[in-house]
């Protein structure tokens, strides 16, 4: 029995699609090179816009196209959009199930092949936590790990407190022996994810709290040579002890993802963002005066429902002062239940398009004048990729670097001197 796993979406589905993985072996799957030589496939949704929902129904269809050629093939769905709107899938999938209860599949997969014989005990996931799965990491240097899951904001044009329930946390010793196994198996990057890491809060360990910047103290100080990324933060919840933390630590990347949505503060109140246009650029000050040689990214929206050019010209404003490395900007689509999707969808679609592109080329420019003060500095690499004698990695500030190199370099880190600035990325050649 073949399996093969479709993932849409952020980096924790990406981590969740692991843990499907290592279940799925644990039972006697074997994973499959291609999706028309599976016997399982399983497509793990992303429902945060629309066009992530398209792209699950497009990799149906596919599935059904596959299903006339192997009538026996079992066909599941997971993720946001399967939690959300599990009603919308039926008809289209044999099974369909909540993440929360990856615990339950195995039991779901016999129902449907009742011939199947588990290499493991059948209650072996009983009431489990499935973040306590071990996954089957897809990389041999490179791990996501998830700290937290759920979100307790309730942004008015989010799913995701729908889709993933209320922020919970996990135990912070099993994130920290998690780590430490990775360390010891020649990991280089971590990246420590969930919908808010700040919020994170194990309240567990022997009566006392742990919030964030305690531990990525902790994470920082597991021995070993390695980096560590985090994914996403929330401008209310970027603390100065967060920022003093990053500061302090020697293997905490000075890379800060803190999407700011709209430069405007009509937008933002209409958004639920509990912070204003000044508590943003005052905390992008503290974090350019805190950690030297910052690299900052950003998720927009354009087109929001009533949003005027004057309050879009205002998030204009802001990008040509905060003069970011990376953004990703998207134009408004309504998602069912949220309170945006009361609102009319106002903004026309050309519009969107043109705000869009506006932001894009003030990105573009702060993107390359930002990386020409790396020119002719040696920089630490991780390498990540090869291609036809090109490698390819990131700095610590999450930029991506190509180079001439030999192939045995990738997941090892690598001494580079930056002789050339693009917008996406810099070259260079190892000294």
């Amino acid at each position: 029995m073949k399996y093969y796993i479709k993932t849409f979406g952020c980096q924790m589905n990406i981590s969740d699609s692991e843990r499907i993985s290592a279940l799925l072996e644990n039972i006697g799957y074997k994973p499959a090179s291609k999706a028309d030589k599976a016997d399982l496939i399983l497509i793990n949704t992303c429902s945060v816009r629309r066009s992530a929902e398209d792209r699950a129904f497009g990799a149906l269809k596919n599935c059904q196209k596959l299903k006339e050629k192997n009538p026996g093939l079992l066909v599941a769905v997971t993720g946001c959009f399967a939690s959300k709107e599990p009603q919308r899938l039926k008809g289209k999938a044999d099974i369909i199930f909540d993440i929360t209860q990856l615990f339950t599949l195995p039991k779901i997969i016999k129902t449907h092949i009742n011939k199947i014989k588990f290499n493991i005990q059948e209650d072996l996931y009983k009431n489990y936590d499935y973040l306590k799965i071990s996954p089957n990491y897809s990389s041999h240097y490179r791990a996501y790990v998830p700290v937290m899951t759920g979100c307790n904001n309730f942004c008015s044009y989010c799913v995701v407190p729908y889709a993933r329930g209320r922020e919970y946390s996990r135990n912070s010793k099993d994130i920290v022996e998690e780590i430490k196994g990775l360390v010891d198996k020649g990991y280089k990057a971590i990246t420590l994810v969930g919908q808010n890491v700040n919020s994170y809060l194990d309240k567990s360990l022997y009566g006392k709290s742990t919030d964030f910047p305690k531990l990525l103290k902790k994470v920082n100080d597991i021995p070993g040579d390695f980096w560590i990324w985090f994914i996403t933060s929330h401008p209310k919840d970027m603390s100065d002890e967060l920022l003093d933390t990053i500061a302090g630590s020697q293997k905490v990347c000075n890379y800060i993802h803190l999407p700011v949505q709209s430069g405007s503060n009509a937008i933002l109140k209409s958004m639920n963002r509990e912070y204003t246009r000044e508590h943003y650029l005052n905390l992008i000050d503290k974090i350019k005066s805190k950690l030297e040689y910052a690299s900052l990214s950003t998720d927009t929206i354009v087109g929001y429902p009533n949003e005027t050019e004057k309050q879009f010209n205002q998030t204009v404003e802001l990008y040509k002062q905060v003069k970011y490395d990376m953004a990703y900007i998207a134009q408004y689509s309504a998602r069912p239940g949220t309170a945006a999707s009361k609102l009319e969808d106002n903004v026309p679609c050309e519009e969107k398009k043109r705000r869009k592109n506006i932001l894009t080329d003030i990105l573009i420019s702060t993107a390359i004048e930002n990386n020409q003060q790396l020119l002719n500095k040696n920089i630490n690499v991780l390498v990540e990729k090869y291609k036809t004698g090109t490698l390819i990695g990131k700095t610590m500030t999450f930029k991506t670097v190509t180079f001439p190199g030999k192939k045995n370099l990738v997941g090892s880190f690598a001494k580079v001197k930056i002789l050339k600035a693009k917008d996406w990325g810099i070259e260079g050649k190892i000294i």
